[in-house]
Formats: structure tokens, C-alpha cells, sequence
């Protein structure tokens, strides 16, 4: 297939639209079931980088979920502990920690469910039944993998009534070194950022703990990553493996940081006995669970735990999580990563990410501030890495 017709761009009054290589050659992918949309095809193609590049850096299954070009999550395939298991809604799925592919795959999605809900998948390895089976039920756009077992693939087509997207990608596909985009009819051409991350970028550490565990590695490289394919501004906050925290496409750092930073710790208040102990009505989906979820944690727009209100989404009363219950356990947070795609230019970001457990730090460095952040970082006995490599993504 050389062109491929879109209904219609990012909005519908965008048409015609259509997807096709620049020099006419056949598109790198296939289209096993669906119909991709303009925005499907950008979180597609971005989020199949991310996870190709991941793999490749760290020799691990991994997947991402991502929406309106930009990750909610990325991770690689380790095994759950029991409490987030019961987070993301899986504790009785047998076998799980027996699949690296399926353990990145709930991990990806279950980081931010709200954010990911709608979202497109994307894996770096074969598709097998049991991912497959894992995506069923959530609401999602569409996938893209390297391929697909035949009974994964059956299983996805099931999804959406028949409609989900299933797209297959040439796992061997080099772009051109030049990449070209348009802009108010104007054409941007630069050479594509095909910049390596690896533990090789972690060596120039400039606090006084130089500490830097193997499994620390792991988790500022999936930090990275995940910013390389984020729209900038952005940082990112990853432990265990994932990224718990990304916070997309600010303006100023510090918002980047307070917004990665609170995603982290509702992932981190997903796994409090007292959010895991909810007891939710039968009838209540996944979707509106996790709605609920957000706002026991967070006091959104209503308080779920009010008269008159617990009785729509649970069978009894829930005890409230306090703000006391809040600082207790988030206080026990530890030994997270934390990555941005530019330096901080001042020590307030090291204040927050110190907030949420952050213990190691990955930022390209020079700011002016540099003296002032890595003195922050001192103070709370953190591990800074400056990668001399800035990451923006538009």
C-alpha cells in the first residue's frame, strides 16, 4: 500500500487528508482491521519509536499508552507487585508475571487510566492472546506491534464490534535521516533525532552521592525515553520500571514538574489499603471506577464519600483518605527517577520532585542555576546526572 485516505485530518473540516510516503515507495505498515484516523496514525507512529528505541536500550519487552501525541505512561515488562496489580484491576489474571509483554502492558496502561482512557497502544513485541486480553476491555483507539498471534488477533478484532484498529509495523523500517513537516504552508526540514539513550548518558554525575544503582538506570532510561516522544515542555517521574508521572507540553518547568509530580503520587494513592479496600458497585465500570478513584483521592468535583453521593458508586460508606493519610504515605515513597527533557533553571523543581520521592535525576544541565540546583539536590542526598543532551519533541 502506497496511500492510505484518512476520513479526515485532526478535525473534520480538515479534508481531504492522507497518509503516504514522501518518495512514493510502499508504507512501512499494514492495516489488519479498522480505520485509522489522522491523530490515530501520530500516536501510533510516535508511540512505536518509543517502545522500539526502549527495547532496544534496556533488552526488555515494553509497552506505551499514549494520547494526543504523548505518553501516559511507557514500561518495561516486570513483574507487579500484588498491590498494584490490584490497582490496575488485574490480581486474578493467572500467569501474568510469566509475560514480560502483558506485565508492560498493565503497567503502561494502569499508570494514569484517566489519561489513557481512549488511548493507542503500542508493543514492542508479537502481540500474544494474553495482551490481547488485557487490552480487550479497555476503551481504546487502536494498537500498533510488530505482529500479532493468531489468537491475539481474533481477540482484537472482537473489540469496538469489530472496529478496533489493529495496525501491524515493519519491526526492519528505517526513515529517511531528514525529516519534513509543513507549517502554515511552509516546509521544515531537519535531520531526525536518532540521538541514543542509554546508561552511557548517567556518567557525569555532579552531586556528592554518586549512587546510581543498576535499577535506578533502568528507570531514569524509561524516563528519557518517554520524553524523547513527549511534547515539550515535559518531565517525567518513572520508578519500578515505568514511568508513573508525565507531565506534557508546559509552559514553565515548574509546572512540568508539579504536573508530573501529582500523577505520581495519585499512582502512588492508587495503592493505599484504603483505595484498594473501596467497595464498588457491580455495575460500575472500569471507566467510572477510575473517575472515583481520582476523586476519593484528589476531592474533585464532588465528594464521593458524602451522603447521598458514596451510594451511587459503592455498597458502603468509604473511610475518607485524610490529608494525614496522604502525607504518611507518600512520605514512604522512595528511591524514584526523575528525568526532564531540558535543565531546571531553578532549585524549585528539586523542592517538588524531592516531594514525591525522587531520589535520582537525569536533566541535560547548563543553566546558570546549575550551582543552586545541584546544591538542592545535595541537601536532600540526591543522585544528578547531567546527560548534556536536551530532548524537546514538538
Amino acid at each position: 500500500m502506497k496511500e492510505f485516505e484518512l476520513k479526515y485530518g485532526c478535525n473534520p473540516n480538515q479534508k481531504p487528508a492522507s497518509v503516504y510516503m514522501h518518495d512514493g515507495s510502499e508504507l512501512p505498515f499494514e492495516i489488519l482491521n479498522g480505520r485509522p484516523g489522522y491523530i490515530n496514525f501520530m500516536d501510533a507512529l510516535n508511540s512505536w519509536q518509543l517502545v522500539k528505541e526502549l527495547k532496544e536500550a534496556t533488552g526488555m519487552a515494553c509497552a506505551t499508552s499514549f494520547k494526543h501525541v504523548s505518553p501516559t505512561s511507557a514500561a518495561v515488562g516486570k513483574p507487579l507487585p500484588l498491590e498494584l496489580k490490584k490497582a490496575c484491576f488485574v490480581e486474578d489474571v493467572e500467569g501474568l508475571d510469566e509475560n514480560p509483554l502483558a506485565c508492560a502492558y498493565v503497567r503502561a496502561r494502569g499508570t494514569d487510566r484517566m489519561c489513557s482512557f481512549g488511548d493507542w497502544v503500542a508493543l514492542s513485541d508479537v502481540c500474544d492472546a494474553m495482551t490481547a486480553s488485557l487490552i480487550k476491555p479497555e476503551v481504546s483507539d487502536g494498537v500498533i506491534a510488530p505482529g500479532y498471534t493468531d489468537e491475539a488477533l481474533e481477540i482484537l478484532k472482537s473489540k469496538r464490534k469489530g472496529s478496533y484498529n489493529i495496525v501491524k509495523i515493519d519491526e526492519n523500517y528505517i526513515p529517511d535521516a531528514q525529516e519534513r513537516k509543513q507549517v502554515y504552508g511552509i516546509t521544515f526540514e531537519q535531520g531526525r533525532n536518532n540521538f541514543k539513550i542509554g546508561a552511557h548518558l548517567l556518567e557525569n554525575i555532579v552531586t556528592a552521592n554518586k549512587d546510581l544503582p543498576e535499577s535506578a538506570k533502568i528507570d531514569l532510561i524509561v524516563a528519557l525515553i518517554t520524553l524523547k516522544y513527549t511534547q515539550s515542555n515535559s518531565v517525567c517521574y518513572a520508578v519500578d520500571g515505568q514511568a508513573i508521572g508525565v507531565g506534557a507540553g508546559q509552559q514553565s518547568r515548574i509546572h512540568c514538574t508539579r504536573l508530573a509530580g501529582g500523577k505520581a503520587d495519585t499512582w502512588f494513592l492508587r495503592q493505599h489499603p484504603k483505595t484498594l479496600g473501596l467497595k464498588f458497585r457491580e455495575d460500575l465500570g472500569r471507566a467510572n471506577r477510575d473517575n472515583v478513584i481520582d476523586g476519593y483521592i484528589n476531592g474533585n468535583e464532588e465528594d464521593v464519600c458524602a451522603d447521598g453521593i458514596w451510594q451511587n458508586y459503592f455498597t458502603e460508606q468509604p473511610e475518607r483518605l485524610t490529608e494525614e493519610d496522604k502525607k504518611a504515605w507518600l512520605s514512604t515513597r522512595q528511591n524514584v527517577a526523575l528525568g526532564s527533557d531540558a535543565f531546571f533553571p531553578f532549585s524549585d523543581n528539586i523542592k517538588r520532585a524531592h516531594a514525591s520521592g525522587v531520589t535520582y535525576i537525569a536533566e541535560p544541565g547548563g543553566s546558570i542555576r546549575d550551582d543552586l540546583v545541584i546544591e538542592e539536590c545535595n541537601k536532600h542526598g540526591m543522585v544528578m546526572a547531567f546527560t548534556g543532551m536536551r530532548l524537546f519533541h514538538h
